[in-house]
């Protein structure tokens, strides 16, 4: 469930429905970047982009924490832009697929045009685009951290219920090469984040993403909260600069993330993230930058997701491209974060992989499942959790 369906808003709207996000250095060719963006979970053939809706990668060089100062990154100010934007769909022979075009403004302003669904993909001067259906790479079963979160103990099985099985969504995937895009001197560290905001001005954010499942799994849970129960705070959180939040409500989040963080963590019977005396979580400040961290300086590597970050917390130097490639299996690596700190043993949902496996050619994720089956979703007895993603 990633960041499927992580807001009202999204539920309502499949267009703007970020579900997740990877960034990786490209397997292919040194010195290359890969970006993921991927919207519209269960894409049927006729789905398509917004044509009123900017989607758009954002780019900042961070430093890691110095010594003694907390786990937040330094971000600078600078900010590179990936704009993706599309114009209105036309109905397809035989009205079973639209045809859409678009384009892709690169942070040189460079702008290539694309039309969905074209496995010849666009290219331009360092940069070459994909734009269209994919099966949905991401695997973990939802149901079951719903029901885990309601009893205040693990549920998981040895063989998990991934929900997303052979499901489809949209992709953008942008390739570039790194030289050609930022300049000299930035990095070798970027954050990046995921958007879908309204085009044109004023600039309304309608969805970001930074790191998988911090809506779903860490903002969305109610009853903890002593402050917000009542409250659904996955709007306010997705209209936030994930780069600058705002003052209004900080306080808020904050609340959200140390009652459900201290959940998490206890749900295996110990503490491994004792709260501070103030009450505030050791992990809230580092996720509450909801970014993904990349290193454009080490090799393209799976099962690096969160590596970074988890460095940084430890106070040692990380040793790989930290990112995240469609592989990975980045909620295990989550979970087994927020449940035992690394000290347990590793935390598994029963789904090891995506149901076909992504390559390492471009465009990486594989072709759409042409028959999608019916996506199984338990019926799910909660007394203390809401269901998440409309499950």
């Amino acid at each position: 469930m990633s960041d499927h369906g992580s807001g009202p808003r999204a539920l309502t709207d499949s267009t703007v429905d970020i579900t997740d996000m990877f960034v990786f250095p490209s397997p292919e060719q040194s010195g290359a970047l890969v970006l993921i963006l991927n919207v519209f979970p269960l894409a049927g053939p006729t789905a398509h982009f917004s044509d009123v809706v900017d989607y758009r990668f954002r780019i900042r060089p961070v430093k890691v924490p110095s010594p003694g100062t907390g786990t937040s990154f330094a971000v600078s100010e600078k900010e590179y832009i990936f704009s993706c934007r599309f114009g209105i769909p036309r109905e397809g022979t035989g009205g079973t697929q639209h045809m859409q075009e678009g384009t892709c403004t690169a942070p040189n302003g460079q702008t290539v045009s694309f039309r969905v669904n074209d496995d010849e993909g666009s290219s331009g001067k360092g940069f070459r685009t994909f734009v269209g259906r994919r099966m949905d790479p991401f695997f973990f079963d939802g149901p079951a951290v719903i029901q885990s979160f309601a009893a205040r103990k693990l549920e998981f099985k040895s063989t998990g219920n991934n929900t997303m099985y052979r499901q489809n969504v949209l992709s953008i995937i942008i390739e570039f090469e790194v030289s050609t895009m930022f300049a000299a001197g930035d990095g070798p560290l970027f954050a990046i984040v995921g958007e879908t905001v309204i085009a044109g001005r004023p600039m309304i954010r309608l969805e970001r993403f930074g790191r998988a499942d911090i809506k779903n799994v860490v903002l969305f849970p109610k009853d903890a909260d002593p402050v917000n129960r009542d409250l659904e705070i996955r709007d306010l959180f997705n209209q936030e600069d994930a780069f600058k939040l705002g003052a209004a409500y900080l306080g808020a989040f904050r609340s959200r993330m140390n009652a459900n963080l201290a959940v998490w963590d206890n749900i295996d019977g110990t503490i491994d993230w004792p709260l501070d005396p103030r009450g505030t979580h050791p992990l809230t400040e580092l996720l509450l930058a909801d970014f993904m961290v990349v290193d454009i300086s080490k090799p393209f590597a799976e099962d690096s997701y969160f590596e970074i970050e988890q460095a940084v917390l430890k106070g040692t130097s990380h040793k790989t491209c930290g990112g995240r490639a469609p592989n990975d299996d980045c909620m295990e690596t989550f979970m087994t974060i927020m449940i035992n700190a690394g000290h347990g043993p590793r935390i598994s949902d029963g789904i090891d992989k995506p149901a076909v496996p992504a390559t390492r050619i471009f465009p990486y994720l594989v072709p759409p499942e042409p028959n999608p089956p019916i996506p199984k979703l338990p019926k799910i007895d909660t007394t203390k959790a809401e269901a998440i993603d409309g499950t």
